[in-house]
């Protein structure tokens, strides 16, 4: 035990072996993901700037969204640009405190995504099948209330992962089959009893998906039941587009969940956690941009004043 204690308190450092141990690879690796990281901020960052500078954009919709783009930037940024300077410098390392801050965050943006995509539907709900009691029920209090609540709940639940994983004993490996310290890598390479944070991990998990996953699904029940009640084809079509671009982001999220974590891989089992890091840390924050932007005509203009815009400036300067 006291030789444990002593390999714990040594362990200064972890080695993060990235998405391949090929050299040849990296410089592709690095091209692809700076380009991908790029495309997310700056696809994020204008969907950010369309809603705050577009007066006919400020709703709970658009407010949820903009919570969303803000928090597709930071997962992406808790993991991207250190996995891009690893490579550039051909450095593996990143501290102890900078492995478990990054598994903090990335705890955080992943689960807030999660939570927003349940709030999204639930506004979609009340507007379409109670659109008189629309500004009534979205109340500014309760839309910053339903803002606040995703950030609260995430934090809480990263800090349980956290404090959980910082009594784990690591003894003399250090050595993580990742591109950043996520839980699970960072449990299986415990040499500690980790079955309380196998069992937290389990039943947080399952909770952080089953409660938005049934808001979800209850209020898309309630709005096909409503809209299948309109007579008029082109009625329908109306109140199905205002939600075509949320279920695309929802099928793309929970689809990914279940393509990943459900479905047995035959080939390379060990890579699950990466394809699923991968995908939810650097692929959905990519495309919601684009999702948004090119199935949402309020979206479109306001984007196209804004490019406008700052094309006016410079000529006025």
């Amino acid at each position: 035990m006291n030789m444990d204690q002593e390999n714990q308190t040594s362990i200064s450092e972890f080695i993060l072996l990235g998405l391949s141990n090929q050299a040849e690879k990296q410089k592709l690796i690095f091209v692809i993901f700076l380009s991908m990281y790029l495309v997310t901020v700056i696809g994020n960052s204008l969907i950010i700037l369309a809603i705050g500078l577009d007066i006919h954009l400020h709703t709970p919709m658009y407010l949820f969204l903009a919570n969303l783009s803000f928090a597709d930037i930071s997962s992406s940024s808790t993991s991207v640009p250190k996995m891009l300077m690893n490579i550039q410098t051909n450095s593996q390392s990143i501290s102890y405190e900078g492995c478990i801050t990054q598994m903090y965050f990335s705890i955080v943006f992943v689960v807030i995504d999660n939570f927003l995509l349940g709030v999204m539907a639930y506004d979609r709900y009340v507007a379409i099948c109670h659109p008189l009691n629309y500004t009534n029920i979205m109340h500014p209090r309760f839309c910053l209330l339903l803002s606040f609540c995703p950030w609260a709940l995430s934090n809480i639940v990263a800090l349980t992962h956290t404090l959980l994983a910082n009594q784990l004993i690591f003894c003399n490996h250090n050595t993580i089959q990742h591109f950043f310290c996520d839980l699970a890598p960072l449990i299986k390479l415990s040499c500690s009893d980790a079955m309380i944070n196998e069992l937290v991990k389990f039943v947080v998990g399952l909770s952080v998906i089953t409660f938005p996953f049934a808001l979800i699904l209850f209020s898309y029940v309630c709005i096909i039941r409503d809209v299948l009640r309109i007579s008029s084809t082109e009625g329908k079509w109306k109140a199905f587009s205002t939600c075509g671009s949320h279920l695309t982001i929802v099928f793309l999220f929970y689809g990914t969940i279940v393509g990943v974590y459900f479905f047995p891989s035959s080939t390379h089992p060990e890579d699950t956690d990466k394809i699923g890091a991968v995908l939810f840390t650097v692929v959905t924050p990519m495309l919601n941009p684009f999702i948004y932007s090119l199935r949402n005509k309020d979206m479109k203009g306001a984007l196209r004043k804004l490019i406008n815009k700052s094309h006016l400036l410079p000529l006025m300067s």
